[in-house]
């Protein structure tokens, strides 16, 4: 998927189903670039058979659990799985997201929203943006050497959209 489609299909809804004030310009920088390292927006199954689900890569008792179980994000995954006719468990949300776009960028959106430091404001700054994604994902095999590229695609992608909600 390009950045185009994928915020047309995906993110842009999954952030409809959200607050407001999760619709932000570093929001959809970070979920973007995420998406990219994670996924490259082609892989919706972590190649090689691996346990990781959905263009954001969360696994059944990491990113799936944590957003059902954090006590900033229960409530408003629930409401999202309600929303999108999935039963409110991190078996099912993680099942799911592997088919349904917009439930696994809502569910990205809210781990990013679990963190306890603010979404890095400065677009170009890749290294607080690199520690953001570190901390929360948690990568088992992190490639540094990608994300500078692939969260500059994303900045400029935001920026060119004028995204400033």
């Amino acid at each position: 998927m390009t950045l185009t489609e994928v915020t047309a299909t995906a993110i842009g809804p999954a952030l409809a189903l959200l607050p407001p004030k999760m619709d932000s310009a570093p929001a959809r920088v970070m979920l973007l670039s995420i998406g990219l390292q994670e996924s490259r927006f082609t892989y919706r199954r972590q190649m090689g058979d691996g346990p990781a689900r959905g263009f954001w890569q969360f696994e059944q008792g990491g990113g799936a659990k944590g957003v059902c179980r954090h006590a900033a994000t229960r409530d408003l995954m629930e409401q999202v799985c309600l929303k999108r006719h999935c039963p409110f468990t991190p078996e099912d949300l993680w099942r799911r997201i592997e088919f349904d776009d917009v439930l696994a960028a809502a569910a990205a959106r809210l781990l990013l929203y679990s963190d306890p430091y603010a979404l890095p404001a400065a677009f170009n700054d890749h290294e607080a943006a690199w520690r953001l994604y570190e901390r929360v994902w948690r990568p088992g095999k992190p490639h540094r050497e990608t994300w500078d590229s692939y969260h500059t695609q994303a900045v400029r992608f935001v920026t060119n959209q004028g995204t400033t909600a």
